[in-house]
């Protein structure tokens, strides 16, 4: 298994907002690079989308752990197999960190190409994150 984290996410808003929605699939549409994805569905459970020029991907809600982890998973006809968990922190007063976790099932040639495009594309969803919930 492949393991790429994220960098941490400081978002303006207490972790049950964030957490809130994080566990609306319909939400992740906002962290996604606008110009790279097409073909967006979602329901409050699981959404897909094609990458530009690559596959179409699906993630579906695999648990959660209240206020604190969000855990998603490629669904069964995802060519690529992997996890993605989002963990909180509150941090403060309407303050939370938010991480990506991704365990992702690469041979040696898919992981030399797509390491580090799904480094920047999870470092892109935190960010993103950020600006959903900007400073009031």
């Amino acid at each position: 298994m492949t393991e790429i984290i994220s960098n941490k996410a400081e978002v303006n808003a207490d972790i049950v907002e964030v957490f809130s929605f994080l566990t609306d699939m319909n939400n992740y549409e906002l962290l996604l690079p606008k110009d790279n994805i097409s073909h967006w569905k979602a329901t409050d459970d699981e959404f897909s989308c094609k990458i530009q020029n690559t596959y179409t991907i699906s993630l579906r809600k695999n648990g959660v752990t209240e206020y604190t982890e969000i855990r998603l998973k490629s669904s069964e006809d995802s060519p690529l197999k992997f996890n993605l968990d989002l963990k909180l922190n509150e941090i403060g007063d309407n303050r939370t960190t938010a991480q990506l976790f991704c365990n992702a099932d690469l041979n040696p040639f898919l992981k030399m190409m797509a390491l580090k495009p799904l480094q920047n594309l999870f470092n892109y969803m935190a960010k993103r994150l950020e600006k959903v919930f900007p400073e009031s």
